[in-house]
């Protein structure tokens, strides 16, 4: 989201061509974690925010991708439209109510591969205290070595990278109820880093 990352979500996807082994742990970079949205602001204009505190957890299974899973949680209050003033009233309870629902989760139920690189995470999506089940579209864009691993100790090791969207009726989830919101899109992007 993984949201999501939710929040966020393909890694399990890819039909890699390194040795096979068992589930590994994946977590993500806080740097580069982006869980986007976009809605219409009454059909007048398109409007776009960004969750800047997200992170989750990816155990990718290589040899059964479909086996693998992917947990995510978003601080509600971390919404940044770059205008302040419109953080504050997403924040209230015209819309995600932070200070009584201060968490968006993502918890992955079912993988199902769609392509080489890509598949379709459907997951239990808890948001303003109401949980639902969606279905992101996820391609995997990296897997292995970072490439500024030669450079920077900090991304060496084994890392993980994917992009994911989706779309959701946040009145389904009791938010936008008073202020209608309609249809949301969920853009995911982030890379995560095997721990060790």
């Amino acid at each position: 989201m993984s949201f999501a990352k939710i929040l966020a979500t393909g890694a399990f996807v890819l039909a890699c061509a390194a040795p096979a082994y068992a589930a590994d742990l994946y977590k993500t970079d806080q740097g580069h974690t982006e869980v986007r949205i976009a809605w219409s602001h009454a059909g007048v204009s398109m409007q776009h925010g960004e969750f800047t505190n997200a992170e989750g957890t990816l155990m990718l299974d290589q040899d059964n991708v479909e086996a693998s899973s992917l947990t995510a949680t978003i601080q509600a209050a971390s919404i940044s439209t770059g205008f302040g003033p419109l953080d504050e009233h997403i924040r209230t309870a015209d819309f995600l109510e932070v200070e009584t629902y201060p968490t968006i989760t993502f918890q992955s139920t079912a993988i199902s591969r769609t392509g080489d690189t890509t598949a379709d995470i459907t997951g239990d999506l808890t948001l303003h205290g109401t949980t639902k089940p969606v279905t992101m579209a996820a391609t995997m864009t990296h897997l292995g070595d970072h490439p500024l691993g030669a450079f920077l100790d900090y991304y060496k090791g084994d890392w993980a990278a994917f992009a994911a969207t989706m779309e959701i009726d946040p009145a389904e989830f009791g938010v936008g109820m008073t202020i209608p919101v309609g249809k949301l899109v969920i853009e995911i992007s982030t890379e995560l880093k095997a721990p060790g």
